[in-house]
């Protein structure tokens, strides 16, 4: 990393698309080990956003948001990850789901949408439900339609086809795979 950094002007405006990627990486890597690695890139994101209030950085800071709010249901004492459908919704932190959602709406508002923007209104809506039964699976598959003309990748679409197949039944979501 330092011979690749050798050479290269640190102290000027930078593409806003590799930084918030690095700070979604972070996250990541906090999200799934270190909290304090998570808390880190949600902190450096909140600055980012006061400096510049871009929509798609609020849409990466509300993602972040959204997701570490559930970060105390996500593992059991033992470390053994708790799927989102037998999370104890109870023990999400609601402020912060609250804040991620705000922050999500007002960019949103600025009609500029962005891949973290339309994967935080998927995390909003999973958030805003009080079970997996009464989530609105129509809605979401809309947001991953956003997201495949943003982002397309394997992912998105895997992630869509479930989302189908819950709003839809489950031959339904086969048959989204099948595409």
């Amino acid at each position: 990393a330092k011979q690749r950094l050798r050479g290269v002007p640190l102290n000027q405006p930078g593409d806003l698309a590799s930084v918030l990627s690095v700070l979604y990486l972070l996250f990541n890597e906090g999200y799934s080990g270190d909290v304090d690695l998570a808390v880190e890139a949600i902190r450096v994101t909140r600055q980012l956003f006061a400096l510049a209030p871009d929509p798609e950085v609020g849409g990466l800071l509300a993602l972040m948001l959204l997701h570490h709010a559930r970060r105390g249901a996500r593992v059991t004492p033992a470390g053994r990850l708790v799927p989102l459908a037998e999370q104890d919704r109870s023990r999400w932190d609601a402020a912060m789901i609250a804040e991620g959602i705000d922050i999500l709406q007002r960019s949103l508002a600025r009609d500029r949408l962005g891949a973290f923007q339309a994967q935080a209104a998927v995390a909003a809506l999973h958030a805003d439900a009080h079970s997996t039964a009464e989530t609105d699976w129509t809605q979401i598959v809309e947001w991953y339609d956003e997201l495949l003309a943003l982002s397309p990748s394997d992912i998105v679409r895997l992630n869509r086809a479930v989302a189908v197949g819950e709003a839809d039944g489950a031959h339904a979501g086969l048959a989204a795979l099948a595409g």
